[in-house]
């Protein structure tokens, strides 16, 4: 398995990736109507306008591309935000998501960052609670684009990357 930027060859694959999971797993927690938008603008033009300004990395099993994912930078806040992040349905459960999430976050953009911002699909809310992302405002519902704002702030994932599993495990308990 192989973790690589992303290159303009990649767009329809990624594209059609993206596609198969949306109407696949988030299908699940959204209408119709709300995955047919995010087919409509996740096309493969859109994936490469957002590759010029996001690192923007793929996940290859042999030659064929099985997750995807993008970190974007905000130098005036100081703060990351992942974009993107879908893994084909088949390979969901297999630790390829934990993959693309521990690349973004040893990207230089999230090292230089003092918080990590994600937002979350309902479908992925509970995925990144486990590496120690919390809701950014108490609500239950999500927001007006149906997505939940997830943060992690520095000195936490940096905690979680370096210290003891017993560490890691209070950590995320609280």
């Amino acid at each position: 398995m192989l973790v690589r930027r992303f290159e303009k060859k990649d767009a329809k694959e990624v594209s059609k990736l993206i596609i198969k999971t949306l109407r696949t797993t988030n299908i699940k927690d959204y209408s119709k109507a709300y995955i047919e938008k995010g087919v409509r603008i996740l096309n493969d033009r859109n994936i490469i306008e957002k590759a010029h300004t996001r690192h923007f990395y793929v996940v290859c099993l042999d030659e064929k591309i099985i997750g995807c994912g993008s970190i974007g930078y905000d130098k005036e806040k100081e703060e990351s935000c992942f974009y993107t992040i879908f893994v084909l349905p088949e390979y969901q459960g297999s630790g390829i998501g934990r993959l693309i999430v521990e690349s973004l976050e040893r990207d230089e953009y999230a090292r230089k960052s003092k918080k990590i911002i994600v937002p979350s699909s309902i479908t992925a809310k509970s995925f990144y609670l486990k590496f120690g992302y919390k809701r950014k405002y108490q609500s239950d519902i999500p927001n007006e684009d149906g997505l939940f704002i997830l943060e992690k702030s520095k000195n936490i994932w940096v905690i979680l990357k370096r210290g003891s599993n017993k560490m890691k495990q209070k950590i995320i308990r609280r």
